[in-house]
C-alpha cells in the first residue's frame, strides 16, 4: 500500500509540473495587436496590404476602435475585416481577428522612409502598433510556386497533371520560365490553366497569380516506386523551386506468342500436336495465377501444360505447351485457335494457324480401295466384254 500511494504521489507532482510549465509558457491575459512584420519596404504607385492580427488571451470579449496615426500626405490608407473596411473590431475569449491594412501609395511620391501607427482603443485599453515603413524605387522580384497536389501514384502507363501555382510578389510584371527535371525518359511539358498549348514561359502581373498544369509520362518501363520531379521557375534574378513526388505502382503486361514469335502449327486429323509457346510479362509487377486455355473449332481439344503459371516475375518468360487434337470430322486445311492468357486485371490473347493434314494410314487406306475398286472394273469389262 505505501508503494501504491509513492507513487500516486509522483504522478501528481508530475502533472503539477506539466500544468505549471504550460501556465508558464502561455502569455498573460490581455488583448495583443501585432505583425508579422512590422518594418517593410513598398513601392510608389502600387497597392500594398499588410496582415495584422488582434488576438483575445483569456479575457471577456472587448469592443475596440480601430485607427490610424501618422498617414503620409495623398496616401490612402484603409483598414480591412474580411475583406471590408473595418472601424472596429471586438474579439471573443481566445479569439484571434485577422485584419489587412491596404495601402495606395501615390506614384512619384518623394517621402523615403516613414512611420505609421495602427490603434486599437476601449474605455480602459489602449494599444498601438507602429509599422516603419519606406518606399524603393523598384522591388525585386519574388516569385512562389506551390502544388494542389504534390504527390501522386499511378501505374507506368499513366499520364500525371500537376496543377501549380505560380505567384509574382514584386512590384513588377514578370516573365517566368518554366523548367522541369526528371528521371531519365520521362516525358514532361507545361499547360497555362486548361490549355493544351505547350509553353516554356508565362507572364504574371505584379502582385498576382497564374495556374499552369505539368504533365508526366512516364516511360512505360519505369520501376515502381517514389520517384522526384524538380519544378524550377526565375525570372529577373529571382527563382522558386519545389519538389513533386510521383509513385509509381507496378503492373504486370502479358504477352503471348509461339516459340520465336512464330504462331503457325501443323496437326493431324484424330492426333494431338504439341505447340511451344512463350508467355512473358514484360510489365514492372509480378503476375500471379496465370490461367491459360484456347478456343477452338467444334469438336477439337485444346489443352495446356501446365494448365495454370502460379507467378510470373517482371520481365521474365516461360514456356508451354498447348496439345492440340482436331476432330475426327475435320476437313484437311487451315484452321484458326485463339490461345488466352488471364490474370487478375490482364490478360493476353493470341491467334495460332494450324494446318490439318490427313495421317498417312487413311492415304494409304484410299489407295487400296482404289486399286480395288480398278481390279473389279478390269475384270467385269475382262467377263463381260466378250458378250
Amino acid at each position: 500500500m505505501p508503494r501504491i500511494l509513492a507513487l500516486w504521489a509522483a504522478a501528481l507532482c508530475a502533472l503539477s509540473f506539466q500544468a505549471a510549465a504550460l501556465a508558464a509558457e502561455a502569455p498573460p491575459p490581455g488583448i495583443y495587436l501585432s505583425t508579422d512584420y512590422p518594418a517593410l519596404t513598398l513601392k510608389a504607385g502600387e497597392t500594398s496590404t499588410i496582415s495584422l492580427s488582434l488576438h483575445n488571451q483569456a479575457t471577456p470579449p472587448e469592443r475596440l476602435a480601430l485607427s490610424l496615426e501618422g498617414v503620409p500626405p495623398g496616401w490612402t490608407a484603409t483598414l480591412l475585416g474580411d475583406g471590408r473596411p473595418v472601424a472596429s473590431a471586438m474579439p471573443g475569449s481566445n479569439q484571434t481577428l485577422f485584419l489587412k491594412l491596404r495601402l495606395d501609395v501615390p506614384a512619384g511620391d518623394a517621402m523615403t522612409q516613414g512611420a505609421i501607427t495602427v490603434r486599437a482603443d476601449s474605455g480602459q485599453r489602449h494599444l498601438s502598433l507602429p509599422l516603419d515603413i519606406r518606399l524603393a524605387k523598384q522591388l525585386p522580384a519574388q516569385l512562389s510556386v506551390q502544388a494542389d497536389l504534390p504527390q501522386l501514384a499511378g501505374s507506368a502507363r499513366t499520364s500525371f497533371d500537376y496543377q501549380l501555382t505560380l505567384k509574382n510578389d514584386s512590384g513588377q510584371d514578370i516573365l517566368a520560365s518554366l523548367a522541369a527535371s526528371a528521371p531519365p525518359y520521362f516525358d514532361t511539358s507545361f499547360t497555362e490553366g486548361y490549355g493544351s498549348q505547350q509553353i516554356s514561359a508565362v507572364p504574371i502581373k505584379a502582385g498576382e497569380s497564374k495556374n499552369v498544369k505539368l504533365h508526366v509520362r512516364p516511360p512505360v518501363t519505369a520501376t515502381s516506386g517514389e520517384h522526384d520531379i524538380q519544378v524550377k521557375v526565375a525570372a529577373d534574378g529571382a527563382q522558386a523551386e519545389t519538389t513533386l513526388k510521383l509513385d509509381i505502382t507496378g503492373q504486370p503486361a502479358l504477352d503471348l506468342a509461339g516459340r520465336d514469335g512464330l504462331m503457325s502449327a501443323s496437326a493431324q486429323i484424330g492426333s494431338t500436336s504439341n505447340v511451344p509457346l512463350e508467355l512473358r510479362n514484360s510489365g514492372t509487377a509480378a503476375a500471379q495465377d496465370i490461367a491459360l486455355d484456347g478456343t477452338a473449332p467444334s469438336g477439337w481439344k485444346v489443352e495446356f501444360t501446365p494448365e495454370r503459371i502460379t507467378q510470373l516475375e517482371p520481365g521474365k518468360t516461360v514456356e508451354v505447351q498447348a496439345r492440340i487434337t482436331p476432330s475426327a470430322q475435320s476437313l484437311a486445311g487451315d484452321y484458326m485457335v485463339k490461345l488466352h492468357a488471364k490474370s487478375a486485371g490482364q490478360s493476353a490473347d493470341g491467334d495460332l494457324r494450324v494446318s490439318v493434314t490427313t495421317s498417312g494410314l487413311w492415304g494409304v487406306s484410299g489407295a487400296i480401295l482404289i486399286a480395288v475398286a480398278l481390279l473389279v472394273l478390269i475384270g467385269a469389262i475382262a467377263r463381260y466384254g466378250r458378250r
